[in-house]
């Protein structure tokens, strides 16, 4: 905590020493949004480049004023929490004044932009994230606060933790983890016993585009057990983006990426060629969107593809046939074909990229 302190003092005393000089004062932050600051390492993901391009927001420019001005809000708010050892969501941050900060996503912005130019992961700042993801199965552990929680797979799921970094004592016998990218077909393994079935797993989802606690909470528990880790998302763009943020991480997120990605992460289905093989109708398929288009051919340009030559070879299948599929088409097949069968066979025979 003292860290934090004296980063968020250094940045203070910056700002003053400018006033006193009758300069503007100025935040220098790294550029996070685009690729030309992102590197592609193979055991990371993607990662920040050392000296990367920045932007500077000016106090004196009508433009970046007011962002200058929340910065500054929000730095002394995470000053007062980090002083007192008290946390609060960003979504608390918004609504302490929420004609202020405007909009959620306004918040959200700035909390990264804070946690990147101060090089302290954001967990260090005392700002916890909502989460939205889902864990089951073999595994349990303690919360911070001394709670016991045992995630064995009953009907329901326990909620990911928000606080990932504090949960010590974590046990499993697990013999591998599931990455689900929706609620629904998590749900449905659920149902089905899925994680006592086939041999004791743990399950995750992450409802769509995880949240920074899902993606924590995978990389810890990979830390954690070294267990194989397989996903399972729809044969669609969308889904690949996913599974790549599990894999490899984001750009904006890049500053972070060695606590948030696990490079060996594998791709299990639902595959392109797999549409084939398991003759799915053709009635059953969903043809691609424009803005799918565009996802798959931004995706197929990113560097990590070009070392992933099984997996260039599926988006070329998906990019040919121009057709998409959600998991849930397997039901066309039998409704509980995806457990009963699709699953067992793929981990039985390897039928993973």
């Amino acid at each position: 905590s003292s860290e934090v302190l004296e980063a968020i003092e250094n940045v203070i005393e910056d700002v003053f020493k400018s006033l006193a000089q009758k300069k503007a004062p100025v935040l220098t932050l790294a550029n996070r949004s685009g690729w030309r600051n992102v590197e592609f390492k193979d055991s990371v993901g993607l990662q920040m480049i050392p000296r990367c391009t920045t932007k500077q927001i000016r106090s004196d420019c009508p433009r970046s004023a007011s962002k200058f001005a929340l910065m500054l809000k929000i730095l002394s708010m995470i000053y007062k929490m980090v002083q007192t050892n008290t946390y609060a969501t960003k979504r608390d941050i918004y609504y302490s004044d929420t004609l202020l900060f405007g909009s959620q996503s306004v918040v959200d912005n700035i909390i990264n932009d804070i946690s990147c130019m101060l090089k302290i992961p954001r967990r260090s700042l005392h700002v916890l994230s909502t989460t939205k993801g889902f864990v089951a199965g073999n595994l349990s552990y303690t919360e911070e606060d001394g709670t016991k929680v045992n995630c064995t797979c009953g009907a329901t799921a326990v909620t990911v933790p928000s606080n990932v970094q504090g949960i010590k004592n974590l046990i499993s016998h697990a013999k591998f983890m599931l990455i689900v990218e929706k609620d629904a077909t998590f749900q449905r393994l659920l149902d089905d016993d899925f994680c006592n079935k086939l041999s004791p797993c743990i399950m995750i989802t992450g409802r769509g585009v995880p949240d920074l606690n899902t993606r924590l909470l995978v990389r810890k528990l990979w830390d954690t057990f070294q267990l194989p880790i397989f996903t399972l998302m729809d044969a669609d763009p969308h889904g690949v983006e996913i599974m790549c943020i599990y894999k490899y991480g984001s750009v904006s997120m890049s500053f972070e990426a060695h606590h948030l990605t696990v490079p060996s992460i594998k791709w299990l289905g639902l595959l392109p060629s797999d549409l084939e093989r398991l003759n799915i109708r053709k009635d059953a398929l969903i043809p691609f969107t424009k803005r799918d288009l565009t996802k798959l051919a931004s995706i197929q340009k990113r560097p990590y593809i070009a070392c992933q030559p099984t997996w260039k070879k599926e988006l070329e299948i998906m990019a040919a046939s121009k057709l998409k599929a959600e998991i849930q088409v397997l039901t066309s097949l039998s409704s509980d074909y995806l457990s009963r069968v699709y699953l067992p066979n793929k981990l039985q025979f390897g039928g993973w990229l």
